[in-house]
């Protein structure tokens, strides 16, 4: 898939939408070669999806050892809103508590004081974290109106070609 696909999809409102939400689904590829798919909260910064784990998080050396992944997330309500992206994960070790961790983890319900002993508390348990980042190399956005899973389309394009014939 181009760049230029890329960026239009990932502009689109819902695109938007869904990039502002709190969780997405991390599908990997663990050492044992089975599959994965955990949620973890994630933030945009306008060209990369960011992940913040723990240096200890059992899914590091899967992703050392196998860096593509695949990210879903998406809306709970009918008809739902899908946006699909695949990259490969990039590891950065930090020695501090990561400025996108904060980030993605404001939109929490916390008073005032609740935040500033979450935050306290997040510093006193982490030496640092590993920043995940995964830049979209193909996305799909499915809304059920103007996009369709790709296999609801086919079934469509065949219907229309048995009934024109």
């Amino acid at each position: 898939m181009e760049q230029r696909e890329i960026t239009e999809i990932l502009n689109r409102p819902i695109s938007q939408e869904l990039l502002a939400r709190d969780l997405t689904r991390l599908a990997y590829v663990a050492k044992d070669g089975t599959p994965r798919n955990i949620p973890i909260a994630f933030t945009w910064n306008g060209s990369e999806i960011v992940l913040c784990t723990t240096e200890n998080a059992p899914k590091l050396p899967s992703l050392r050892h196998n860096p593509d992944v695949a990210l879903t997330i998406d809306t709970e309500v009918h008809p739902p809103k899908i946006l699909l992206i695949r990259g490969r994960a990039e590891l950065d070790v930090v020695d501090d508590i990561p400025q996108e961790y904060l980030q993605m983890n404001g939109s929490y319900e916390m008073t005032p004081e609740q935040r500033v002993a979450w935050e306290a508390e997040i510093r006193s348990l982490y030496d640092g974290m590993v920043r995940i980042v995964i830049t979209p190399t193909w996305v799909k956005l499915i809304d059920f109106e103007t996009t369709l899973p790709t296999a609801i389309e086919e079934l469509i394009r065949r219907r229309a070609e048995r009934e024109s014939a």
